[in-house]
């Protein structure tokens, strides 16, 4: 393995700018990287090998200057690149080739940065494990036989395996800190609306939400100050100036939290925890202690209540997106042979190309969204979202953040949870309560349970993004980053 992918995004940066190494020269060697191991890991649908070191070249001539330039990054195929394929990890979309790139995509080229490609997720990022991709599972590189997490593995799985310092991901129950957390390494979900949603294909409007993954703190503060910031062409974008995330993780590297207040949810005390998840989570607490920060028990008690929300809340909108993969307008078209009619046409393409958690999605959406059940589902679904932010608006008035395990157990075995949904769903039991509330979150490595990562989340209030970079940063300079096994 080159030096050079062994360092950090900031590393990285500064030895381009001191012309220590070209850009072209940290791109290439990520690439050779890719094509030493990824055939193992699966962590890339698309490498764009061309674009990659174009962009690169550009920043050797100067013509591209900033705090990233010249550093790679992998962006999540359910975000539009201008002529790079697209797909969602579905065969509805497969050859697709955006005519734009989104919001983020052109703030990355505008950075500097140097897209090496676009990564494998569950299909329409509806998955916990990134076994739902149509094409093909990608594998954790701490174990080849178990899940990176999802839907945003592949993003995890490359900056584990050394084949990218920075990527993208979408967090829409937990999608970025969850394979973080399995991963061993840093996935952060901004405050909804804190990022550009523009050229996201939608899975979920009112809760998907892109944003940094990274091997460490800072790295992931540097990503998130560079494709945050408000968005004309996104509704929801919020109109606000971006809180200094690099500056609040560069200020808890320095290990003091004198006066931070972590709030720990009584709810998540446990009950369906691995020991091992609870033992490392509990060792770091008492590191944040040593720290200076004051440890607070508050109740949450509608959390409970956040799974059986989402997972109404979340098809139903997914139905109502997904509605527009027809068959018609672009993507797959199945059995158009001039004998069938519009809707068989259509029904044909969908049965076709979505894949099995996306029908299940759909169906169950559809359902809660149809006549007599709307109120009865969908409308409580979202009166208890209501409930879930009281609680944590509530909990903010005690406390400055939140802290819980990221995931109740470590990256399973392939396969062992497919065959029961609701097991699978688990694994975003303690992020999902985030995202109904539009918070800041962020997932970093505390330690290994049986040899594999764990992660310690950290909730913030809407808008302190930095309070969030703060308390994970501090975490990190007492408890170290980790290195997977060598592949």
């Amino acid at each position: 393995m080159s030096d050079l992918t062994k360092m950090s995004a900031a590393q990285l940066a500064r030895v381009i700018a001191d012309k220590q190494a070209s850009a072209v020269e940290v791109a290439q060697a990520h690439l050779d990287r890719i094509d030493a191991v990824d055939e193992r890991v699966h962590a890339f649908l698309h490498v764009d090998r061309e674009g990659a070191l174009a962009a690169a070249a550009r920043v050797d001539a100067g013509e591209v200057s900033g705090p990233l330039a010249g550093v790679p990054v992998a962006v999540k195929d359910v975000i539009a690149t201008k002529g790079v394929p697209t797909t969602a990890a579905s065969k509805i979309l497969e050859g697709w080739r955006p005519p734009y790139d989104a919001t983020l995509v052109e703030r990355l080229r505008a950075a500097g940065t140097v897209m090496l490609g676009k990564t494998n997720m569950d299909e329409f990022a509806m998955g916990s494990s990134t076994e739902y991709s149509a094409y093909g599972a990608t594998n954790n590189p701490w174990d080849l036989g178990r899940i990176p997490g999802g839907s945003g593995g592949g993003s995890a799985a490359a900056i584990a395996a050394f084949e990218a310092p920075l990527a993208i991901g979408t967090d829409t129950g937990g999608s970025i800190r969850q394979p973080g957390a399995v991963t061993g390494t840093v996935g952060a979900k901004p405050t909804y609306g804190g990022t550009s949603r523009y050229g996201l294909i939608a899975f979920s409007s009112s809760l998907d939400t892109p944003g940094p993954c990274a091997r460490n703190v800072e790295d992931a503060a540097l990503l998130h100050a560079a494709i945050a910031g408000h968005d004309p062409r996104d509704s929801t974008s919020i109109p606000q100036p971006v809180p200094d995330v690099v500056g609040a993780a560069r200020l808890g590297a320095t290990g003091d939290l004198s006066g931070v207040k972590l709030g720990v949810v009584k709810e998540f005390a446990g009950d369906g925890s691995e020991p091992g998840v609870l033992s490392a989570f509990h060792e770091s607490l008492e590191a944040l202690v040593k720290l200076g920060a004051e440890i607070v028990e508050v109740s949450c008690p509608h959390f409970q209540y956040a799974l059986p929300a989402y997972y109404l809340i979340a098809p139903s909108e997914a139905s109502s997106n997904l509605a527009r993969f027809d068959g018609v307008r672009y993507g797959l078209r199945v059995g158009d042979d001039g004998n069938r009619s519009l809707e068989e046409v259509m029904s044909l393409t969908r049965e076709a190309g979505f894949g099995p958690e996306v029908k299940r999605r759909i169906i169950l959406g559809t359902y809660a969204l149809s006549s007599g059940y709307y109120d009865a589902y969908y409308g409580q679904a979202q009166k208890v979202r209501t409930l879930i932010t009281r609680d944590f608006e509530s909990a903010f008035e005690r406390v400055d953040v939140l802290v819980s395990p990221t995931t109740p157990f470590v990256a399973f075995p392939f396969g062992s949870r497919t065959s029961d949904p609701y097991q699978m769903y688990l694994a975003d039991l303690f992020t999902i309560p985030t995202n109904l509330y539009g918070g800041p979150a962020i997932s970093v490595p505390c330690g290994l349970s049986e040899g594999l990562p764990v992660g310690f989340q950290v909730m913030a209030p809407t808008l302190a993004d930095d309070r969030m970079y703060r308390v994970a940063a501090a975490l990190e300079s007492a408890v170290g980053t980790l290195t997977p096994p060598a592949l």
